[in-house]
């Protein structure tokens, strides 16, 4: 063997090694890198597009607190718009589209509103600086009316102009490296039925919806009546009852035909610090629980204005009884020769909505001791008490009855002879409104018909087998005694509320 020949390898070999532990030590150098300039590059991502969500919220912030939509009338007329498309145009009637915007001046939108005070507020409000660490973070938005349109709520007699805007926002980071973000949202009000359940109890505590013995729900629809017995067919469903806070339930055979509707969550005892969604002894909810996304919130229906008298009234059983009582008539018989109004009961002129300073249907606590009727227009009462043999009595609709309920701890209470609607089984013919915190006791029977719009009030059925057809918007609510509330399906083609702003639908693009 010639050792001349191999003189060398061991060097030869070291160099190899040297090569390849260098080739791997840069590689790792680079993978390093590339790993810091991917956490870099995710830090300024997340920074740009929190940057972009700040000012979303900058711009729902002024469109829900400072802004002022269009009305019927004023310096920003509705009319001026073309609403009967989305996005809404401005100005209506030009030929050319241009959609309804506000944007920031450095937006890359520019804005087409005619008011330059707005446009000036929402640039001030909807773009601007952010610190995180040395890093500056700038954001700019813009918003797009996509619809409008105006809306009577339900007891208000204000019209509300309800929108739905698109937001935009940009999110950028200052420095060597930068990154930009656009994240989009909608914030709107929605439009919504007012009373959807047979019964709601905005309460959010145990028992705000208390139901037993035998007590409970069915539905019917007044739009597509059947009759039996001069009764509504009732179908075991549709008679869905919500709360805020817990369904106590119990008797047999109390039973909810429907679903109950609640934020809350669990079967089982209730108490003040673990609020369950129902609390079951023996009864039944045919349709199961349904777990609302949030509290749900009922605005106060407007007081009555002008306020009625606060004097004591009494409506028993003489022509005597009338005085004092605006639009009172104490019945003689129908004509020729009579009144109009049934001889010996008592007739109620109706106001206009809202009524007049001095003028009818601006009643003091009064208390009905014979028969009351009541024909369609408004009435604001300070209280109602019906007792003894008083009987209450719709005959044209709708009835409109606004308590006021100053100085009263039971401003209504509807538990003598009884509540007779003889215009149908149409529940919007009588609504009852009250926003106090006062006792509401009401009686049930073969024709109580209506809608009892109170949502800060405790109500109480005191009704032996009694049904009420329609629906009820309560504080809190307790049906112990055997009476069903029968809901009309009807009433979610009527009468709407206005839902508090939401903003949803996020989107998120990097540029």
């Amino acid at each position: 063997m010639n050792r001349d020949k191999q003189k060398g390898v061991a060097l030869a070999l070291a160099l190899l090694l040297l090569l390849i532990l260098s080739v791997i030590a840069v590689s790792l150098m680079f993978l390093s890198q590339t790993e810091t300039w991917a956490s870099m590059n995710y830090k300024l991502i997340c920074q740009a597009r929190d940057a972009a969500e700040s000012g979303i919220n900058a711009a729902a912030n002024y469109l829900m607190y400072s802004y002022t939509p269009p009305a019927t009338a004023g310096a920003d007329p509705l009319s001026g718009y073309n609403n009967n498309t989305s996005p809404v145009q401005y100005p209506a009637g030009n030929t050319r589209l241009h959609d309804v915007v506000l944007a920031t001046s450095n937006s890359h939108q520019s804005s087409n509103y005619p008011l330059s005070s707005a446009v000036s507020a929402f640039s001030a409000a909807a773009q601007g600086t952010l610190t995180a660490g040395s890093t500056t973070l700038n954001y700019s938005s813009y918003a797009k009316l996509l619809s409008q349109r105006q809306v009577l709520p339900y007891g208000t007699t204000t019209y509300q102009t309800v929108q739905t805007w698109q937001i935009t926002s940009d999110g950028t980071t200052n420095g060597v490296r930068s990154a930009l973000e656009e994240v989009s949202a909608i914030l709107e009000k929605q439009v919504t039925p007012v009373f959807v359940y047979a019964a709601f109890a905005t309460a959010n505590g145990c028992g705000a919806l208390n139901f037993g013995g035998g007590g409970g729900t069915a539905s019917y629809d007044s739009a597509n009546l059947t009759l039996s017995g001069g009764v509504p067919v009732l179908v075991n469903g549709g008679g869905n009852v919500g709360t805020n806070g817990n369904l106590a339930e119990n008797g047999n055979p109390t039973t909810i035909n429907g679903s109950l509707f609640t934020p809350r969550t669990g079967v089982g005892t209730c108490t003040s610090g673990n609020v369950t969604a129902w609390t079951n002894s023996s009864g039944h909810v045919t349709g199961g629980l349904i777990e609302l996304p949030q509290q749900v919130v009922y605005p106060n229906p407007q007081p009555p204005t002008p306020a009625p008298p606060t004097t004591s009234q009494t409506l028993n059983n003489s022509a005597g009884d009338c005085a004092g009582v605006a639009g009172c008539t104490y019945g003689t018989g129908p004509a020729p020769g009579g009144n109009g109004c049934p001889s010996g009961d008592f007739c109620l002129a109706p106001g206009s909505c809202p009524p007049t300073a001095g003028g009818n249907g601006l009643v003091g606590n009064l208390t009905i001791k014979g028969t009351v009727h009541l024909s369609g227009g408004c009435y604001n009462v300070n209280s109602l008490t019906e007792n003894a043999h008083g009987q209450l009595t719709i005959d044209t609709g709708p009835v409109v009855v606004n308590i006021a309920g100053a100085g009263q701890s039971t401003p209504l209470d509807l538990t003598g002879n009884g509540l007779i609607n003889n215009v149908g089984f149409n529940a919007s013919m009588l609504q009852i409104l009250y926003a106090g915190t006062g006792a509401i006791n009401i009686k049930g029977g073969a024709n109580a018909v209506g809608v009892l719009y109170a949502p800060n009030a405790t109500l109480s059925f005191n009704s032996a087998g009694g049904n009420w057809y329609g629906a009820v918007i309560t504080g809190s609510m307790s049906d112990l005694g055997h009476a069903q509330i029968d809901y009309d399906m009807n009433l979610q083609r009527q009468d709407v509320t206005v839902s508090a702003w939401m903003l949803d639908s996020f989107t998120w693009k990097k540029n």
